[in-house]
């Protein structure tokens, strides 16, 4: 039996699902889920230490293969009782008067941002899944109209792909346990 498949994931994914699949089908084999940043489940690939990444937007190279996934609406978290927060929606121009903290997708996770909106300094931008991930009874999750939507997909390596890749290709697709590919 191969070593256990290692996909990484970043914050905001939740892989679950493909997880139970994967243990309804392989009883027997092992998945290791290891969350990771963006730029440490790229570079764990790289170095081997994961066999797979489910990551934000990163399309196939001469590197690895990608499959998108879905796509991530952002939202703006705001403080629970600020302006922001009593809007259903929210655009850009709504927040020229706010300090928008930064939310680097690729080294963070985006807790350091949620945490100084709960202090009341100012507001986020994130995917949506993201401020999902980090939700608190002090802060509040606004859709932003006007903001650029994040992917998600699993991308592996193209050379040296780990056996069970295909089989975890075919979870996240969708395909049933008697399909033919």
């Amino acid at each position: 039996m191969p070593d256990p498949l290692v996909v990484a994931f970043v914050p905001g994914v939740t892989p679950g699902k493909w997880e139970r699949v994967w243990r309804e089908r392989r009883p027997i084999g092992r998945l290791d889920l290891v969350s990771l940043t963006q730029d440490a489940a790229i570079a764990a690939l790289r170095d081997g230490t994961a066999h797979m990444a489910l990551v934000r937007d990163t399309d196939a190279n001469d590197d690895w293969h990608a499959i998108q996934l879905y796509r991530e609406r952002p939202v703006v978290v705001a403080p629970k009782g600020s302006l922001v927060a009593s809007l259903d929606e929210v655009d850009l121009a709504d927040l020229t008067d706010e300090i928008v903290h930064p939310v680097d997708l690729l080294t963070s996770t985006g807790a350091d941002a949620v945490e100084l909106v709960a202090a009341n300094v100012g507001v986020a931008i994130m995917p949506q899944a993201l401020a999902r991930a980090h939700s608190r009874k002090d802060v509040v999750a606004r859709p932003l109209r006007d903001g650029a939507d994040t992917g998600i997909a699993l991308v592996w390596p193209i050379e040296h792909a780990h056996p069970l890749s295909d089989t975890f290709v075919g979870i996240v697709r969708g395909r049933s346990a008697n399909s033919s590919r």
